[in-house]
């Protein structure tokens, strides 16, 4: 992932086996958020009925922010990408924020993870529509995004990101993130952060 649960009823609980399934992110939890500006916006799960959403949020980035996104040129997602988005698979999550624009509702930014086979690691993504920057969104996303993979039992957050991505810096920089050199890549960071760390 560039950048960008049910529980059986018998049997141990996943929660203390870092399993969580897909459904494990309650369907209808959702906040309302107010941004640094004072606008107030929706965040919930994305969901199989938010195709067109995420496409046109991906089409409205600028060739900058869809570059950062997905580690390379994209303008218009394919149908098979859009499917992968917005139908989140048993390891992970993704949220979305909106805005409602009369009976209909705009995306303006959007955070997922996604949890390696071990279950004990996942890469995140989150990416913010140009207009929407520095208003503390990414911030917003991010902290229901760590919450959850921390309920999930997951223990190590990472993303690996473009190094002239200075907006993600200073993100990760904020929310506590460690970052690196990728070894494999002179031009990429490596971001990670210990979610079994105590929080303040």
């Amino acid at each position: 992932m560039a950048n960008s649960l049910l529980f059986p009823p018998h049997g141990p609980d996943p929660r203390q086996q870092g399993q969580w399934l897909a459904t494990d992110v309650e369907p209808h939890e959702e906040w309302s958020e107010a941004l640094r500006d004072g606008t107030v916006v929706r965040i919930r799960p994305i969901g199989k009925d938010d195709v067109d959403l995420e496409r046109r949020f991906i089409e409205e980035l600028s060739p900058e922010s869809r570059r950062f996104r997905f580690l390379g040129e994209i303008r218009t997602p394919s149908p098979q990408l859009l499917h992968q988005l917005t139908h989140p698979e048993r390891t992970e999550a993704a949220f979305i924020a909106v805005l409602n624009e009369g009976e209909n509702e705009k995306e303006i930014g959007v955070s997922r993870f996604s949890a390696r086979n071990d279950q004990m690691n996942c890469e995140f993504a989150v990416a913010v529509a140009d207009e929407w920057h520095n208003k503390g969104l990414a911030s917003l996303l991010m902290t229901h995004l760590i919450s959850t993979a921390r309920r999930r039992g997951i223990e190590c957050m990472y993303a690996v990101a473009a190094s002239g991505n200075h907006a993600m810096h200073e993100l990760a920089k904020h929310l506590g993130f460690q970052s690196e050199p990728n070894p494999n890549d002179a031009t990429e960071v490596i971001y990670t952060l210990d979610l079994r760390a105590p929080t303040v």
